[in-house]
C-alpha cells in the first residue's frame, strides 16, 4: 500500500471535479486484471491480507481460464499534493465475444487506458477496443505491460504505439502489473490527464445502468453512471422506459466489496438495491430518475446487441426444462447479451433456441448453466441467421436448420463479417490459405512493423464460427489475433443437409452448408453416426440428403445370431432354410423397428467426440 493512498473521501461529498472514471481496454491476456490487482494494492482498497490473483474477476470460470468475461467496477482513493482523488476504475474483458461489455463500460467513462503487452505488441483486439474508445471520445493513455519479461521489446512496441494514436513513443507509459514497477506514475497520469466528469448537480436525477447483477439474498443488484442530480437512500426512483416505481433501499460504491454511502452525485459510478426480484425490471442501458421529481429525458442508451451465432440448449432430463428457463432468466440479468426462446425438437424434447455473440460467449453460457445451475445440457451445432426467399417469393429468416423452407429455393443470404487478421509475416501464406478455404475475399493487406502484418477479410460468418479460431491458432503457433465485426449479408449457393435414420429425417443433426461443402458434412456425419449407434437387431442405414437426393450413406450392421450353430454337416439346403427363417424374422422387425439412438450418441456426435460407444 502506497503513503499516498489515504481514506477515502465520503462518495456523497466528492466534488465531481475530484473524480476521475477510467476503464482498461486491451487485447485477451495482456494482463488487465493483473493490473486491477496491483492498483487495488497500492490505493490500499484491498489489504495484502485479502489480496488474490485477479481479484476483480468473480466467477471460478474467469480464474480458471484466465479470461474476463464481466466488466467489474472499483472505486480507490489517490492523493495527489493535498486533495485525495476519487478513481473510479472498469475492468473490461478483452476477447471479440465480449465487446458489448466493452463498449458499455466505454459510455459510463471519460478516459481508457489503451494496455498492450511489451512482448507481444498490438493485437486485433487492441484495435477493435481503441477505435471504440475513439467513437466514445475518450481520453486514450497508452500503456506497455509485462516489461519485465525477458522477451519485452518496449522501444519497439512504444514506437509502434506512438504510431497508432499519434505522438511521441516517449509519452507511452511502461509498467509491470506484476510487480508494480511504475504503476504509481500512471495513477498520477490518470489524474493529471482524463478531464472531470461533467454533469448539473441542481437538475433531475439522471443515472444510467450500465451492468447489473442476480444476487439470491438481496435480488438485482444495479450498477449505474450518475450524470446529472443525485440520489439518496430511502427515495422512490422511477425507471424510464418502463415507469416502473421501486424503493431505493440501499445506495453506495464497489471500494471493492459494496460500501453504503449517503448518496451518489454527478459524475460518481456506484450500485443501487431496490429488492427487485423479477430480472426484467433492470434493463442495462435505461436511466434512472426520481420519481417525485422525474427528468424529462432520458439517456441515449446503449444499443442491443445483435447475436451472431444460434444453437439449441436442451436439458438431457426432460423433467429440468423449467430449471433451464429460470437460470437463463437469471443469467440474462448479468449477461445483457444473451437472447434465448422456447423450441421442441423430435430428436431433443423441449429447450431453447439461444443466441449468443460468438462461440466463446455460447460456450461461457452453457459451463455456467452446468455450474452455477446444476443442470445437464446438450448444445445442437452453433449456425448463424439466414434469410430464405422461395419461389413463390415468400421470406422466410432461418435461425434453426428445422425452420429450413421445404420448397423450391429462389435464393439465399448468409450474414458476412469484416473480419482483420493481425500475424507475424512468416505465416500470411498459411492464414491466407485458411481464408481462401473459408470463402474469404482479401480487402488488403498493412504492414505495422517489419514484422507484423493486418489482413482485411470479407467472409461468410458461418465459415467462422465453427472452428476457425481453432484452425488460425494452430496453423500460426498461436501468434495471429482475429477481431470480426458484421458488414451485412450476401447471397450464396446454401443447401440444407438431412441426416435420415431408416428413412426418418433426425433434425438435431441437420445442417446448413455451402453446396460444394455438403457431401464432406455428408459422410463426416453419417460414418461419425455409424461409431456411435450401437448395432440393433436389423440392418439401419445411415443417410445424408439434400432434399430426395441421397449424397453418402454408411450401413450399421445387424447382431446375428448363429442360427447355424446346431448344424454339424449335412445337406447344404438345411443351412440355407434356416437362414431364410431368420430372414423373414429380421424382415417383420425392421417394419416395426425403431433405431434407438443413446443420449450419449448425440452428445458424442454434436461434440465432435467420435470416441464413443457404438457399432465395431
Amino acid at each position: 500500500m502506497s503513503p499516498r493512498a489515504l481514506k477515502p473521501l465520503e462518495p456523497s461529498a466528492t466534488p465531481p471535479e475530484l473524480i476521475r472514471n477510467f476503464c482498461i481496454i486491451a487485447h485477451i491476456d495482456h494482463g488487465k486484471s493483473t493490473l486491477a490487482d496491483r492498483m487495488l494494492q497500492i490505493t490500499g482498497v484491498v489489504s495484502d491480507r485479502d489480496m488474490r490473483a485477479q481479484y476483480l474477476d468473480r466467477m471460478d470460470i474467469e480464474r480458471e481460464r484466465g479470461i474476463t468475461i464481466k466488466s467489474q467496477a472499483v472505486r480507490m482513493p489517490w492523493a495527489t499534493g493535498d486533495q485525495t482523488f476519487a478513481l473510479n476504475m472498469i475492468d473490461t474483458p478483452g476477447h471479440v465475444d465480449f465487446t458489448y461489455e466493452v463498449s458499455r463500460s466505454l459510455a459510463a467513462c471519460e478516459g481508457a487506458i489503451l494496455l498492450v503487452d511489451a512482448a507481444q505488441g498490438i493485437e486485433a483486439q487492441t484495435l477493435a477496443n481503441l477505435y471504440l474508445a475513439l467513437e466514445n471520445d475518450l481520453h486514450i493513455i497508452p500503456v506497455l505491460n509485462k516489461i519485465d519479461l525477458p522477451a519485452a521489446d518496449p522501444d519497439k512496441f512504444a514506437a509502434e504505439l506512438a504510431n497508432l494514436i499519434g505522438g511521441s513513443p516517449d509519452d507511452v507509459l511502461r509498467v509491470s502489473g506484476k510487480t508494480g514497477m511504475g504503476v504509481e506514475t500512471l495513477l498520477d497520469r490518470i489524474v493529471e490527464q482524463i478531464p472531470a466528469p461533467r454533469g448539473n448537480a441542481d437538475a433531475p436525477a439522471r443515472a444510467m445502468i450500465f451492468d447489473s447483477v442476480y444476487d439470491s439474498y438481496r435480488g438485482v443488484v444495479t450498477y449505474v453512471r450518475m450524470v446529472d442530480g443525485k440520489l439518496e437512500p430511502r427515495e422512490r426512483i422511477q425507471m424510464m422506459s418502463t415507469k416502473a416505481t421501486h424503493d431505493l433501499l440501499e445506495i453506495g460504491v464497489s471500494s471493492p466489496e459494496p460500501v453504503p454511502t449517503r448518496g451518489l452525485g454527478v459524475g460518481e459510478v456506484g450500485y443501487l438495491i431496490t429488492g427487485v426480484k423479477d430480472v426484467r425490471q433492470s434493463k442495462v442501458g435505461d436511466t434512472i430518475t426520481t420519481a417525485r421529481k422525474p427528468a424529462v429525458d432520458a439517456l441515449a442508451g446503449y444499443t442491443d446487441p445483435k447475436p451472431m451465432v444460434f444453437s439449441g440448449v436442451y436439458p438431457i432430463d426432460g423433467s429440468d426444462y423449467g430449471d433451464l428457463r429460470e437460470a437463463l432468466d437469471k443469467l440474462k440479468l448479468s449477461d445483457a447479451s444473451l437472447q434465448y426462446e422456447p423450441e421442441t425438437s423430435v430428436a431433443l424434447g423441449f429447450g431453447f433456441r439461444c443466441g449468443f455473440l460468438g462461440l466463446l460467449h455460447l460456450e461461457i453460457i452453457t459451463e455456467r448453466l452446468a455450474r452455477e445451475f446444476d443442470l445437464d445440457l446438450i448444445t445442437t451445432a452453433p449456425s448463424v441467421i439466414y434469410e430464405v426467399t422461395t419461389d413463390t417469393g415468400e421470406q422466410v429468416t432461418v435461425t434453426n436448420p428445422s425452420e429450413y423452407p421445404d420448397g423450391r429455393v429462389a435464393t439465399v443470404s448468409e450474414p458476412v463479417v469484416k473480419a482483420a487478421i493481425l500475424t507475424p509475416k512468416d505465416y500470411v501464406g498459411t492464414v491466407m490459405e485458411l481464408c481462401q478455404s473459408r470463402r474469404g475475399q482479401l480487402l488488403g493487406m498493412e504492414y505495422f512493423s517489419e514484422e507484423r502484418v493486418e489482413l482485411r477479410y470479407n467472409m461468410p460468418l458461418g465459415e467462422i464460427v465453427f472452428d476457425f479460431f481453432d484452425q488460425l491458432k494452430s496453423r500460426t503457433q498461436g501468434y495471429a489475433s482475429l477481431d470480426y465485426e458484421p458488414a451485412g449479408s450476401q447471397e450464396a449457393d446454401l443447401v440444407k443437409v438431412d441426416i435420415l435414420l431408416q428413412g426418418d429425417k433426425v433434425d438435431a443433426f441437420s445442417s446448413i452448408v455451402h453446396r460444394e461443402k455438403a457431401y464432406a458434412y455428408g459422410t463426416m456425419m453419417t460414418e461419425r453416426l455409424r461409431k456411435l449407434i450401437p448395432r440393433q437387431q436389423f440392418e439401419v442405414p445411415i443417410q445424408a440428403a439434400i432434399g430426395a437426393r441421397i449424397i453418402a450413406r454408411e450401413n450399421i450392421r445387424a447382431m446375428r445370431k448363429d442360427v447355424l450353430a446346431k448344424c454339424y454337416g449335412g445337406d447344404i439346403t438345411r443351412k440355407r432354410k434356416l437362414l431364410e427363417k431368420q430372414k423373414e424374422g429380421k424382415k417383420r422387425m425392421k417394419m416395426v423397428g425403431r433405431v434407438e439412438v443413446p443420449q450419449e450418441a448425440f452428445i458424442a456426435a454434436l461434440s465432435g467426440d467420435v470416441e464413443g460407444k457404438g457399432a465395431k
